[in-house]
């Protein structure tokens, strides 16, 4: 339940991220930036420690990762971190599915990092692009098909269904125009006669297989609110003031009460003179974050593209005092953000992989 009533105790700005004055701004928050809040103005960096143990960050580089499909076309992508409600994947698909699939644990959110191809679906085909969200709802039968060798997707599986959230007074075309969204028309196959089809079904964390004797994208036509779907960055509006650095809520993408998908894409910077421009030192109490850097720059840095990061819920992270300097010291020279983040932040813990800890590149 969230109060009526902010209190101010001590030395604070006049209001939250701006005026700082030499502070270190500190936000300690509950249920994923939705619910009661703490700002806590201190003197030192709260993300300057040492880790002891295994509660710490993590970022790992993903083209030195190898999933199983990088190498074996019946090879499966890798997963990178878990909890009951999702998992998070890599795949680096480089030949086409010799089966079709069918996820029966969850809804499946695949963003395209890089490379190009299609995805044959029981309701179309839908080509991709890098910058291209694929959301391929539960229990739908598809194929991956790459048209390059070099391919990277992260992958986003969720036990309830992803959906896009009400974005209430904003209207129907912001943060993005409904008719952007691409949603396929029907591609029916006729099949070879005499020929088996394999489907490989995930269920329960196992992989079972069932065969046709016809082709089980023979679907001639469909109606109805349920079906996979593209929408790529490029077509995203963000939300942004020209006052204070907002919440990432207010880029979330797909939503449910597990997992919340946002990105950070490229607009102008905060334009207001003692307006933070970097995200401000907290610790998500109730969320996981992970996110991949698909590219771009920020404040004039370019980014680590490929790299995904690890934040676990109750550890301080954030963009080191040095770079807050800099924001405020090239306000008038510098006024757009051209970042490209991809961020999901999971409700429960997230178990890290083996994959994850033998190449995590973070001291």
């Amino acid at each position: 339940m969230k109060s009526f009533i902010h209190l101010r105790k001590g030395r604070t700005p006049r209001l939250a991220h701006r005026d700082l004055d030499g502070l270190k701004d500190d936000e300690l928050g509950r249920s994923g930036f939705y619910g009661r809040t703490a700002q806590l103005y201190r003197r030192n960096d709260p993300a300057r420690y040492k880790p002891l143990g295994d509660y710490r960050l993590r970022e790992v580089q993903s083209s030195t990762l190898d999933p199983g499909d990088l190498t074996d076309p019946r090879g499966q992508p890798l997963a990178l971190f878990e909890n009951d409600g999702c998992r998070i994947l890599l795949s680096r698909r480089a030949a086409p599915m010799p089966f079709f699939f069918r996820a029966v644990d969850g809804d499946e959110a695949y963003f395209v990092h890089t490379g190009t191809g299609r995805f044959e679906t029981e309701f179309g085909p839908i080509d991709y692009q890098p910058g291209d969200w694929l959301v391929i709802p539960k229990a739908i039968t598809y194929r991956v098909v790459p048209a390059t060798s070099e391919n990277l997707f992260l992958i986003v599986e969720s036990a309830l269904e992803l959906l896009v959230p009400d974005y209430g007074m904003l209207g129907r075309h912001a943060p993005f125009d409904p008719a952007a969204v691409f949603v396929p028309e029907p591609e029916p196959h006729t099949g070879e006669a005499g020929k088996n089809y394999e489907v490989v079904i995930r269920h329960g964390g196992e992989h079972s297989s069932i065969v046709y004797d016809f082709h089980p994208l023979d679907v001639e036509g469909w109606k109805g609110d349920l079906f996979p779907f593209k929408l790529n960055i490029r077509d995203w509006s963000p939300i942004l003031s020209d006052e204070v650095h907002l919440p990432p809520t207010v880029h979330q993408f797909l939503a449910n009460d597990e997992v919340m998908v946002c990105h950070f894409l490229p607009r102008p910077a905060e334009g207001r003179v003692g307006a933070e421009r970097v995200p401000c030192y907290h610790r998500n109490a109730d969320y996981d974050e992970v996110a991949l850097f698909h590219g771009g720059t920020f404040l004039g840095f370019e980014l680590p593209k490929g790299l995904i990061s690890h934040s676990p819920q109750g550890l301080h992270h954030g963009a080191p005092e040095l770079l807050r300097e800099h924001a405020r010291k090239t306000h008038h020279d510098i006024d757009r953000v051209d970042w490209q983040i991809i961020a999901i932040d999971t409700r429960r813990p997230l178990r890290v992989s083996d994959a994850v800890r033998a190449h995590d590149r973070r001291d």
